[in-house]
C-alpha cells in the first residue's frame, strides 16, 4: 500500500512520510484493508495518498503529505470526549483539523521542509473552504474515499439502513465530480456496493 511515486520524490518527502507513518503506526484501533490488517490511522493516511496518486495527476509533495497526515494521530482525541450531537461532533472535527495541522508542522520540520511548504500542508489539512485551486477539494475527495472504502461496512451495522443512506449522500455531497466517478473504483463487498448505489441513485 505504497504511493505510486514515492521513489521518486525528495529526501526529505521520505523523511516526512516514515515520520507521519511512524506516528499513525501507535492507533490502537486496528482495521482490515485489502487483505492486510494496519493500525486504522495508517490505514487512513496511506490510502489517503494513493487515491491522490488517481485524483491528480503529477501530485506535489505537500498535496501528498496532506493527505498521508489528515488523521494524523487521530485517537488520541475521542469523538466521546466531545458532547453528543451535530454541534459537538462539528466542533470535534474541527479541533481535530487544527491539532493535525500542529503537529504535521513539526513533523515537516523534522524532515526539513520549508516555511512556505509547511504552511500549505496545514492549509490543506485544515480544509476549512474546499476548492480545487488550493488543492483543498482533493484531500476531502481522497478522505472520503477511504472512509467510503474502510468505515462503510463498520458504520453499517451501527445506523438503520435510511440513516446509512444519509450517510453516504452527505458524504458524496464534499465530493467532486471527479471523485464520485472513483467511487465506483472502491473495493467493496456486493453489501456495501449496493448501499452505494442505492444512496447515490
Amino acid at each position: 500500500m505504497r504511493g505510486l511515486s514515492e521513489g521518486v520524490r525528495s529526501e526529505r518527502y521520505a523523511t516526512a512520510v516514515s515520520l507521519i507513518d511512524s506516528a499513525n503506526a501507535e492507533d490502537p484501533t486496528q482495521v482490515e484493508v485489502r487483505g492486510e490488517r494496519l493500525p486504522l490511522a495508517l490505514a487512513h493516511g496511506r490510502l489517503a495518498a494513493e487515491w491522490i496518486e488517481r485524483l491528480v495527476e503529477d501530485p506535489g509533495e505537500a498535496l501528498l503529505l496532506a493527505a498521508r497526515a489528515h488523521h494524523l494521530r487521530r485517537w488520541e482525541v475521542p469523538r466521546s470526549s466531545y458532547p453528543e450531537g451535530r454541534a459537538g461532533y462539528l466542533r470535534w472535527r474541527r479541533d481535530q483539523k487544527d491539532r493535525h495541522a500542529k503537529e504535521i508542522a513539526d513533523l515537516l520540520l523534522a524532515a526539513r521542509y520549508d516555511e512556505a511548504t509547511i504552511n500549505r500542508v496545514q492549509i490543506l489539512v485544515r480544509r476549512q473552504r474546499l476548492d480545487i485551486a488550493s488543492g483543498t477539494q482533493w484531500i476531502e475527495d481522497a478522505a472520503c474515499l477511504v472512509f467510503l472504502e474502510t468505515q462503510l461496512v463498520a458504520v453499517s451495522g451501527q445506523l438503520d439502513r435510511d440513516h446509512l443512506i444519509e450517510v453516504v449522500r452527505k458524504t458524496a455531497g464534499k465530493m467532486s465530480d471527479h471523485g464520485l466517478a472513483l467511487v465506483g473504483e472502491v473495493p467493496l463487498g456486493d453489501d456495501a456496493r449496493q448501499i452505494l448505489a442505492d444512496a447515490l441513485a
